[in-house]
Protein backbone atom coordinates (compact mmCIF):
# COMPACT_ATOMS: atom_id res chain seq x y z
CA UNK A 1 0.00 0.00 0.00
CA UNK A 2 1.13 3.59 -0.53
CA UNK A 3 2.40 5.51 2.45
CA UNK A 4 1.83 9.18 3.30
CA UNK A 5 5.50 10.00 2.67
CA UNK A 6 5.41 8.75 -0.95
CA UNK A 7 5.96 11.30 -3.72
CA UNK A 8 4.76 9.94 -7.07
CA UNK A 9 5.40 6.48 -5.64
CA UNK A 10 8.92 7.38 -4.47
CA UNK A 11 9.08 7.09 -0.66
CA UNK A 12 11.11 9.27 1.65
CA UNK A 13 14.28 7.56 2.86
CA UNK A 14 16.19 8.74 5.90
CA UNK A 15 19.51 7.05 6.57
CA UNK A 16 19.44 8.38 10.12
CA UNK A 17 16.11 6.65 10.76
CA UNK A 18 16.69 3.56 8.63
CA UNK A 19 20.40 2.83 9.02
CA UNK A 20 20.16 0.16 11.72
CA UNK A 21 17.33 -1.70 9.97
CA UNK A 22 19.05 -1.55 6.58
CA UNK A 23 22.33 -2.73 8.10
CA UNK A 24 20.49 -5.68 9.67
CA UNK A 25 18.81 -6.49 6.36
CA UNK A 26 22.15 -6.45 4.60
CA UNK A 27 23.48 -9.13 6.95
CA UNK A 28 20.25 -11.16 7.02
CA UNK A 29 20.07 -11.11 3.20
CA UNK A 30 23.55 -12.59 3.00
CA UNK A 31 22.38 -15.85 4.57
CA UNK A 32 19.83 -16.89 1.89
CA UNK A 33 22.23 -15.43 -0.68
CA UNK A 34 24.91 -17.81 0.51
CA UNK A 35 22.40 -20.67 0.46
CA UNK A 36 21.76 -20.00 -3.22
CA UNK A 37 25.49 -19.57 -3.82
CA UNK A 38 26.27 -22.94 -2.24
CA UNK A 39 24.15 -25.04 -4.62
CA UNK A 40 23.92 -23.02 -7.85
CA UNK A 41 26.43 -23.47 -10.70
CA UNK A 42 28.59 -20.41 -11.20
CA UNK A 43 27.40 -17.87 -13.76
CA UNK A 44 29.65 -15.13 -15.13
CA UNK A 45 30.09 -12.08 -12.88
CA UNK A 46 28.38 -13.85 -9.93
CA UNK A 47 24.94 -13.41 -11.53
CA UNK A 48 23.89 -16.80 -10.13
CA UNK A 49 23.90 -15.50 -6.55
CA UNK A 50 21.98 -12.24 -6.70
CA UNK A 51 18.54 -11.32 -5.37
CA UNK A 52 15.66 -9.72 -7.28
CA UNK A 53 12.94 -7.20 -6.43
CA UNK A 54 9.39 -8.58 -6.18
CA UNK A 55 5.92 -7.16 -5.57
CA UNK A 56 6.38 -7.96 -1.87
CA UNK A 57 10.11 -7.64 -1.25
CA UNK A 58 13.17 -9.54 -2.41
CA UNK A 59 13.71 -13.08 -3.68
CA UNK A 60 16.52 -15.48 -4.39
CA UNK A 61 14.45 -16.79 -7.32
CA UNK A 62 14.31 -20.57 -7.74
CA UNK A 63 17.29 -22.38 -6.23
CA UNK A 64 18.19 -25.73 -7.83
CA UNK A 65 18.15 -28.62 -5.39
CA UNK A 66 17.93 -32.13 -6.87
CA UNK A 67 14.24 -32.99 -7.31
CA UNK A 68 13.09 -30.35 -4.83
CA UNK A 69 13.92 -26.80 -5.98
CA UNK A 70 13.09 -24.04 -3.52
CA UNK A 71 13.18 -20.27 -3.10
CA UNK A 72 13.61 -17.84 -0.23
CA UNK A 73 11.68 -14.56 -0.19
CA UNK A 74 11.84 -11.48 2.01
CA UNK A 75 8.31 -10.11 2.42
CA UNK A 76 8.22 -6.46 3.49
CA UNK A 77 4.42 -6.34 3.67
CA UNK A 78 3.87 -9.19 6.15
CA UNK A 79 7.46 -8.80 7.42
CA UNK A 80 8.64 -12.36 7.22
CA UNK A 81 10.97 -14.61 5.29
CA UNK A 82 9.22 -17.36 3.39
CA UNK A 83 10.94 -20.58 2.29
CA UNK A 84 8.93 -22.52 -0.31
CA UNK A 85 9.70 -25.81 -2.02
CA UNK A 86 8.45 -26.93 -5.43
CA UNK A 87 6.20 -29.55 -3.83
CA UNK A 88 4.25 -26.99 -1.80
CA UNK A 89 5.99 -27.19 1.58
CA UNK A 90 6.92 -23.95 3.30
CA UNK A 91 8.35 -22.42 6.45
CA UNK A 92 8.27 -18.82 7.72
CA UNK A 93 10.71 -16.77 9.77
CA UNK A 94 9.50 -13.48 11.25
CA UNK A 95 11.34 -10.26 10.47
CA UNK A 96 11.63 -8.66 13.89
CA UNK A 97 14.31 -7.29 16.23
CA UNK A 98 16.85 -10.10 16.66
CA UNK A 99 20.53 -10.83 16.35
CA UNK A 100 22.18 -12.13 13.19
CA UNK A 101 22.93 -15.36 15.06
CA UNK A 102 19.24 -15.81 15.93
CA UNK A 103 18.08 -15.11 12.38
CA UNK A 104 20.72 -17.49 11.01
CA UNK A 105 19.64 -20.24 13.41
CA UNK A 106 15.95 -19.81 12.53
CA UNK A 107 16.50 -19.80 8.78
CA UNK A 108 18.84 -22.79 8.80
CA UNK A 109 16.37 -24.65 11.05
CA UNK A 110 13.60 -23.90 8.55
CA UNK A 111 15.72 -25.35 5.75
CA UNK A 112 16.46 -28.45 7.83
CA UNK A 113 12.76 -28.96 8.56
CA UNK A 114 12.17 -28.93 4.81
CA UNK A 115 14.97 -31.50 4.37
CA UNK A 116 17.13 -29.01 2.48
CA UNK A 117 20.64 -29.93 3.55
CA UNK A 118 22.67 -26.86 2.57
CA UNK A 119 25.94 -25.79 4.17
CA UNK A 120 27.18 -22.23 3.73
CA UNK A 121 30.26 -20.14 4.35
CA UNK A 122 29.32 -18.53 7.65
CA UNK A 123 31.22 -15.24 7.35
CA UNK A 124 29.65 -12.11 5.82
CA UNK A 125 31.12 -10.75 2.60
CA UNK A 126 32.03 -7.19 1.65
CA UNK A 127 31.76 -5.78 5.15
CA UNK A 128 34.79 -4.72 7.21
CA UNK A 129 35.50 -6.51 10.49
CA UNK A 130 33.06 -9.26 9.56
CA UNK A 131 31.72 -11.35 12.45
CA UNK A 132 30.63 -14.94 11.65
CA UNK A 133 26.85 -15.23 11.62
CA UNK A 134 26.72 -17.67 14.53
CA UNK A 135 28.85 -15.36 16.67
CA UNK A 136 27.02 -12.10 15.92
CA UNK A 137 24.72 -11.98 18.95
CA UNK A 138 24.23 -8.22 19.10
CA UNK A 139 20.53 -7.37 19.03
CA UNK A 140 19.58 -5.74 15.72
CA UNK A 141 16.56 -3.44 15.53
CA UNK A 142 13.95 -3.93 12.84
CA UNK A 143 11.70 -1.02 11.93
CA UNK A 144 8.94 -2.29 9.60
CA UNK A 145 8.38 1.20 8.18
CA UNK A 146 12.06 1.60 7.28
CA UNK A 147 12.12 -1.82 5.63
CA UNK A 148 8.89 -1.12 3.77
CA UNK A 149 10.12 2.27 2.50
CA UNK A 150 13.41 0.80 1.31
CA UNK A 151 11.56 -1.90 -0.63
CA UNK A 152 9.14 0.63 -2.16
CA UNK A 153 12.13 2.65 -3.32
CA UNK A 154 13.63 -0.49 -4.86
CA UNK A 155 10.38 -1.08 -6.76
CA UNK A 156 10.65 2.31 -8.45
CA UNK A 157 14.39 2.02 -9.06
CA UNK A 158 14.08 -1.50 -10.46
CA UNK A 159 11.44 -0.22 -12.90
CA UNK A 160 13.61 2.65 -14.17
CA UNK A 161 16.78 0.55 -14.28
CA UNK A 162 14.89 -2.09 -16.29
CA UNK A 163 13.74 0.59 -18.74
CA UNK A 164 17.30 1.91 -19.08
CA UNK A 165 18.45 -1.66 -19.73
CA UNK A 166 16.28 -1.84 -22.87
CA UNK A 167 18.48 0.71 -24.64
CA UNK A 168 21.40 -1.66 -25.05
CA UNK A 169 21.81 -4.63 -27.40
CA UNK A 170 25.25 -5.51 -26.16
CA UNK A 171 25.88 -7.67 -23.12
CA UNK A 172 24.00 -6.26 -20.14
CA UNK A 173 23.29 -7.70 -16.72
CA UNK A 174 19.87 -8.31 -15.21
CA UNK A 175 18.72 -5.70 -12.72
CA UNK A 176 19.63 -7.45 -9.50
CA UNK A 177 20.61 -6.89 -5.88
CA UNK A 178 24.06 -7.87 -4.71
CA UNK A 179 23.55 -8.95 -1.11
CA UNK A 180 27.21 -8.48 -0.15
CA UNK A 181 27.29 -4.76 -0.79
CA UNK A 182 23.47 -4.49 -0.60
CA UNK A 183 23.06 -2.52 -3.80
CA UNK A 184 20.66 -2.82 -6.72
CA UNK A 185 22.67 -2.68 -9.94
CA UNK A 186 22.64 -2.92 -13.72
CA UNK A 187 25.84 -3.24 -15.77
CA UNK A 188 26.69 -2.70 -19.43
CA UNK A 189 29.68 -4.30 -21.14
CA UNK A 190 31.75 -3.04 -24.07
CA UNK A 191 32.67 -6.59 -25.09
CA UNK A 192 36.39 -6.05 -24.46
CA UNK A 193 38.56 -7.71 -21.85
CA UNK A 194 39.59 -5.59 -18.86
CA UNK A 195 42.93 -5.53 -17.04
CA UNK A 196 43.20 -7.78 -14.01
CA UNK A 197 41.34 -6.20 -11.11
CA UNK A 198 43.58 -5.51 -8.08
CA UNK A 199 41.03 -7.02 -5.66
CA UNK A 200 41.16 -5.97 -2.04
CA UNK A 201 37.41 -5.73 -1.35
CA UNK A 202 36.86 -6.54 2.35
CA UNK A 203 35.99 -10.20 2.96
CA UNK A 204 35.62 -11.05 -0.71
CA UNK A 205 38.09 -13.42 -2.39
CA UNK A 206 40.15 -11.67 -5.06
CA UNK A 207 39.34 -14.46 -7.51
CA UNK A 208 35.64 -13.55 -7.23
CA UNK A 209 36.34 -9.85 -7.79
CA UNK A 210 38.62 -10.53 -10.74
CA UNK A 211 36.08 -12.79 -12.41
CA UNK A 212 33.37 -10.16 -11.87
CA UNK A 213 35.52 -7.50 -13.54
CA UNK A 214 37.00 -9.66 -16.29
CA UNK A 215 35.51 -7.38 -18.95
CA UNK A 216 35.17 -3.63 -19.42
CA UNK A 217 32.01 -2.25 -17.76
CA UNK A 218 29.86 0.77 -17.08
CA UNK A 219 27.86 -0.04 -13.97
CA UNK A 220 25.14 1.90 -12.18
CA UNK A 221 23.25 1.17 -9.02
CA UNK A 222 21.59 2.30 -5.82
CA UNK A 223 22.48 1.68 -2.20
CA UNK A 224 21.18 3.01 1.13
CA UNK A 225 24.40 4.88 1.88
CA UNK A 226 27.74 4.31 3.56
CA UNK A 227 31.45 4.50 2.70
CA UNK A 228 31.47 8.24 3.24
CA UNK A 229 28.15 8.92 1.49
CA UNK A 230 25.80 9.07 4.44
CA UNK A 231 22.50 9.11 2.59
CA UNK A 232 20.74 6.84 0.10
CA UNK A 233 22.22 7.45 -3.34
CA UNK A 234 22.68 6.29 -6.90
CA UNK A 235 26.15 5.61 -8.24
CA UNK A 236 27.83 5.02 -11.57
CA UNK A 237 31.38 3.89 -12.28
CA UNK A 238 33.52 2.45 -15.05
CA UNK A 239 36.07 -0.32 -14.86
CA UNK A 240 38.66 0.40 -15.91
CA UNK A 241 37.97 4.10 -15.51
CA UNK A 242 39.17 5.78 -18.73
CA UNK A 243 41.09 9.04 -18.84
CA UNK A 244 38.66 11.94 -18.67
CA UNK A 245 35.90 9.94 -16.97
CA UNK A 246 35.93 11.90 -13.70
CA UNK A 247 35.73 15.24 -15.50
CA UNK A 248 32.95 14.31 -17.91
CA UNK A 249 29.67 16.26 -17.75
CA UNK A 250 27.08 14.16 -15.92
CA UNK A 251 23.54 15.30 -15.11
CA UNK A 252 21.39 16.30 -13.41
CA UNK A 253 22.90 19.24 -11.53
CA UNK A 254 22.83 17.36 -8.20
CA UNK A 255 25.17 14.65 -9.55
CA UNK A 256 28.88 14.84 -8.71
CA UNK A 257 32.06 12.79 -8.89
CA UNK A 258 33.04 11.33 -5.50
CA UNK A 259 36.83 11.14 -5.59
CA UNK A 260 37.25 8.69 -2.70
CA UNK A 261 34.84 6.19 -4.26
CA UNK A 262 35.89 6.82 -7.85
CA UNK A 263 32.21 7.04 -8.82
CA UNK A 264 29.58 9.51 -9.88
CA UNK A 265 26.94 9.94 -7.15
CA UNK A 266 23.40 11.27 -7.24
CA UNK A 267 21.47 11.63 -3.97
CA UNK A 268 18.21 9.68 -3.90
CA UNK A 269 16.40 12.78 -2.64
CA UNK A 270 17.37 14.66 -5.82
CA UNK A 271 15.45 12.08 -7.82
CA UNK A 272 12.50 11.79 -5.43
CA UNK A 273 11.98 15.56 -5.28
CA UNK A 274 12.31 16.12 -9.04
CA UNK A 275 9.29 17.11 -11.12
CA UNK A 276 9.88 13.95 -13.17
CA UNK A 277 11.82 11.39 -11.10
CA UNK A 278 11.99 8.83 -13.92
CA UNK A 279 13.57 11.23 -16.41
CA UNK A 280 15.91 12.64 -13.75
CA UNK A 281 17.24 9.19 -12.97
CA UNK A 282 17.46 8.28 -16.67
CA UNK A 283 19.52 11.43 -17.25
CA UNK A 284 22.00 10.30 -14.62
CA UNK A 285 22.16 6.75 -15.96
CA UNK A 286 22.60 7.82 -19.58
CA UNK A 287 25.06 10.67 -19.06
CA UNK A 288 27.29 8.66 -16.69
CA UNK A 289 27.24 5.74 -19.14
CA UNK A 290 28.26 8.14 -21.92
CA UNK A 291 31.10 9.41 -19.71
CA UNK A 292 32.44 5.86 -19.63
CA UNK A 293 31.65 4.83 -23.21
CA UNK A 294 32.84 8.00 -24.94
CA UNK A 295 36.09 8.31 -23.03
CA UNK A 296 36.90 4.61 -23.44
CA UNK A 297 35.96 4.51 -27.12
CA UNK A 298 33.17 1.95 -26.92
CA UNK A 299 31.60 1.02 -30.30
CA UNK A 300 28.36 2.70 -29.27
CA UNK A 301 26.60 2.39 -32.63
CA UNK A 302 26.93 -1.40 -32.40
CA UNK A 303 25.82 -1.61 -28.76
CA UNK A 304 22.90 0.78 -28.35
CA UNK A 305 19.28 0.99 -29.46
CA UNK A 306 16.30 3.20 -28.58
CA UNK A 307 14.64 2.64 -25.20
CA UNK A 308 11.95 0.02 -25.46
CA UNK A 309 8.22 0.70 -25.46
CA UNK A 310 5.41 -1.79 -24.87
CA UNK A 311 4.21 -3.84 -27.86
CA UNK A 312 6.75 -2.35 -30.29
CA UNK A 313 9.53 -4.69 -31.48
CA UNK A 314 13.01 -3.21 -31.52
CA UNK A 315 13.63 -1.71 -34.96
CA UNK A 316 16.47 -3.30 -36.93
Amino acid sequence: MARDNDTNGWPALSREAGRDTWDALQLWNQIPGKVRLAVTPWVNHSWHATHYVTTRGLTTSTIPYAKRPFRIDFDFIDHEVLVQTADGAERRVALAPQSVATFHAKLMAALAELELDVHINGTPNEVPDAVPFVEDRRERPYDPDAAHAFWRALLQIDRVFSWFRTGFVGKVSPVHLFWGSFDLAVTRFSGRRAPLHPGGIPNLPDEVTREAYSHEVSSAGFWPGGNGVEYPAFYSYAYPAPKGFADAPVGPDAAFYEQNLGEFVLPYDAVRSAANPDQTLLEFLQSSYEAAANNAGWPRAELECPLGVPLVPRPI
